[in-house]
């Protein structure tokens, strides 16, 4: 017969529980690619994964959610009657074996691409990010390098703090500043043309 097996005598039940998962889940470093992709499975929490290594993001604020709502609503208005596909988080993209991210919003120029798989993209036409309080940088400058690795052919950084969107545009094996966007301009995509957005808009949106 199965038994339960017991919490460690004098710890609390949090701190018993903690422990036995440290000694049951793959250390720092040790996690699989299949452990990551099982653990996000049956998670609603956003981790990323970098050879053997996870990142668990923190939970997205109203504010943050407020602004990515607005932008994805402007994205799918513009992309999917063109016969494109809009996401947003949660939604693992692969950026190459090892190493997955998970964008505020992704797309494909076209619903049929290959890339788009059901348990994970295998790449992306446009990738966004709204810049997290906690670690800025990782959606400043880390993800900039992510997305070039992956051959993301735009990535929008969407900055509530310094109220600014700039637009990167691959060229060769990095990002270019197509444009750095404020209050009283529309930021406007490279990738595609005739679509643009109110800087103020996105920033003031309820």
């Amino acid at each position: 017969m199965a038994t339960t097996p017991s919490l460690p005598i004098g710890l609390s039940p949090s701190e018993a529980w903690k422990d036995m998962l440290e000694e049951i889940l793959p250390p720092q470093g040790r996690w699989s690619e299949e452990e990551y992709l099982v653990l996000t499975d049956h998670r609603n929490r956003l981790v990323e994964f970098t050879d053997g290594f996870l990142e668990v993001l923190p939970m997205p604020t109203d504010r943050h959610q407020t602004v990515l709502k607005y932008l994805f609503l402007a994205f799918f208005g513009f992309v999917e009657p063109r016969g494109g596909k809009v996401h947003f988080a949660p939604l693992r993209l692969q950026i190459r074996p090892g190493k997955y991210r998970e964008p505020d919003l992704l797309l494909l120029l076209s619903a049929a691409d290959p890339r788009r798989q059901d348990r994970f993209w295998l790449g992306a036409d446009l990738a966004l990010e709204v810049v997290s309080d906690d670690k800025p940088e990782r959606d400043l400058v880390d993800k900039r390098g992510d997305y070039a690795e992956g051959r993301v052919s735009e990535y929008w950084i969407v900055n509530p703090r310094a109220e600014t969107i700039t637009v990167l545009s691959l060229r060769g094996d990095a990002y270019e500043e197509a444009g750095v966007y404020r209050r009283g301009e529309a930021a406007a995509s490279v990738l595609l043309p005739g679509f643009n957005v109110a800087v103020a808009a996105a920033f003031d949106a309820d």
